[in-house]
């Protein structure tokens, strides 16, 4: 048979571009933070990470540029060859502090992060336990691995604990959930969970992805519960962080082992100079500056609330992801259409991702104006539907 027989037989995302409402790659042509340039006009960017709005800030941009005028654009090789650089090693420092942690390990991405983390510690005599929400990337990394892989209810610690109860005692045990889910924008019941895993002497990764810059006055999900963390955290930068990159973050001996055991970095070239230039200098931003943290939630919170008290069905989340619920395929992508036609992106979201939803999510520098936009925007699309809101 024809491996490729199914790429010829896939017209699911030719059939949807010819209705018109195909979201996928939608070729942006400018971004200005909470704004972007779609088709040669102005929409309000309700789809991005950008959570602390500092893709667009002066002083990040520079100091990509000077990275770059210092270092050229590549260091063409893997980390643990030539493409070392001591500004990577600066933003590992950077980072292992903020976290209040001994060390740190920076990648090429945050799913590389992910990978390296959990295929590098996990091997086939071992347990990877996932939630059931968790993101793809740690999926992928367990399926690596070659682990064995048990999935539990999401947020549901008694749920672990039953899995790890039924887990060989002889088996070294890796669980992995994500500190903000990316989908819900619910927590991790982080103390709990971690309760859950000692008593069972597993390990605990959480993927920080969406909790940098957002919780805990922006330095993850253990600050956020005022307390002691994972055993080992993952970041991305390209989040709150403005730039595109991952870390490993956690006890010294973990990290120095996974600097010579995690395949995602040995074989992949190290992050470019200004890549590497603009995360640490947004780090230090958010760091002297914690009122975009304040603000992310804040500009949340005032649209959840708006559309709630006017019946549009959207999530309870305490993050800067709001997500708003549609009925099926037809209605999600109808909606994003129009909403997109009234210069307002968001995000599709269809199974198996998540349920039938829009995704949004909110910065800090989203003026009130564009946020009043937005809500006008969605009340109005809202009410053409069949059971429209009051």
């Amino acid at each position: 048979m024809d491996i490729f027989a199914k790429c010829v037989d896939f017209t699911d995302a030719k059939d949807l571009m010819a209705t018109g409402l195909y979201p996928y790659f939608l070729p942006l042509t400018g971004n200005d933070g909470s704004t972007a340039r779609y088709e040669d006009r102005e929409i309000v960017m309700c789809g991005s990470n950008n959570y602390l709005g500092l893709t667009a800030d002066p002083r990040v941009k520079n100091a990509a540029q000077e990275a770059i005028a210092d270092l050229g654009t590549s260091n063409t090789g893997s980390r643990f060859l030539n493409g070392n650089l001591e500004l990577h090693e600066r933003l590992e420092r950077s980072l292992a502090d903020f976290y209040g942690r001994e060390e740190a390990l920076v990648f090429s991405t945050g799913y590389q992060a992910n990978l390296g983390a959990v295929a590098g510690l996990a091997g086939r005599h071992d347990v990877v336990l996932l939630d059931k929400l968790v993101h793809a990337s740690a999926i992928d990394a367990a399926m690596l691995s070659g682990a064995r892989i048990k999935f539990f209810q999401h947020n549901d610690p008694e749920a672990l604990d039953r899995r790890l109860a039924a887990c060989p005692p002889d088996a070294g045990k890796l669980v992995v959930v994500d500190g903000v889910y990316s989908m819900e924008g619910d927590i991790c019941a982080l103390p709990l969970l971690r309760d859950v895993c000692r008593a069972h002497g597993a390990r605990l990764v959480v993927d920080d992805a969406h909790a940098l810059g957002v919780l805990g006055d922006g330095r993850g999900t253990a600050a956020h519960f005022g307390g002691e963390g994972a055993d080992l955290v993952t970041v991305t930068f390209s989040k709150s962080l403005a730039s595109i990159g991952g870390a490993v973050i956690g006890d010294s001996a973990v990290v120095q082992y996974l600097r010579h055991h995690a395949r995602s970095l040995i074989f992949s070239a190290s992050p470019s100079p200004s890549n590497a230039a603009s995360a640490l200098m947004a780090l230090e931003i958010l760091k002297s500056e914690p009122w975009r943290v304040r603000q992310a939630l804040s500009n949340a919170r005032y649209v959840r609330d708006a559309l709630a008290a006017r019946g549009v069905p959207v999530g309870s989340s305490d993050t800067p992801i709001v997500p708003v619920f549609t009925e099926g395929r037809t209605e999600t992508f109808t909606l994003w259409r129009s909403l997109l036609d009234r210069g307002v992106y968001t995000n599709p979201i269809i199974p198996p991702a998540a349920s039938y939803r829009l995704r949004t999510s909110f910065m800090a520098t989203h003026t009130t104006e564009q946020l009043d936009f937005v809500i006008e925007a969605f009340l109005a699309e809202f009410a053409n539907l069949p059971a429209a809101v009051s």
